[in-house]
């Protein structure tokens, strides 16, 4: 497995991965330090494309990622992040079309763990999914960041999130 940093404007990111594509990018949280694993190597060039397509969706160049992704997980938690993938670009659902999505329209709950469980953040778009009333509901990244990504975007927001950034 690679591992490589990389700044961003949410804070570093922390991403990892092997030939089967991304594994895992997280975001810094004080809370929570990372673990490098044993057998983990610093990346030279391995990560490049990730790095930059990250850079272009910042910069507002890009509205699709185009990268091997292998998130590691539970057959229902890749269901429910496949289905996160298919959300468009500037536009939310909530846990409930989620779980509707997936063909399990009582997992709204386990829905919701499986997208706060979600390894790589921004690129599988958890950030998308709000409640069903319009609130921003939690995003392991914290909430500040979410709305930061969801106006990036271009999304509607709940007026009172709006006029707080």
């Amino acid at each position: 497995m690679f591992y490589r940093y990389h700044d961003s404007p949410l804070g570093r990111l922390l991403l990892a991965g092997d030939a089967q594509g991304l594994q895992q990018l997280y975001m810094q949280l004080d809370s929570k330090p990372w673990r490098i694993g044993e057998h983990w190597h610093a990346a030279s060039s391995e990560l490049d494309a990730v790095c930059q397509q990250l850079d272009e969706y910042f910069a507002g160049r890009r509205q699709r990622f185009e990268l091997r992704l292998a998130p590691q997980g539970t057959v229902f938690q890749q269901a429910v992040w496949h289905a996160l993938q298919r959300i468009p670009f500037g536009q939310t659902t909530c846990y409930s079309a989620l779980a509707e999505q997936i063909a399990r329209p009582r997992a709204v709950r386990a829905v919701g763990t499986a997208n706060g469980a979600n390894p790589i953040a921004i690129i599988i778009p958890c950030h998308r999914v709000i409640g069903r009333d319009g609130s921003l509901t939690g995003y392991a990244g914290g909430l500040p960041r979410k709305a930061l990504l969801l106006k990036l975007e271009g999304a509607q927001l709940p007026e009172q999130v709006a006029l707080a950034l």
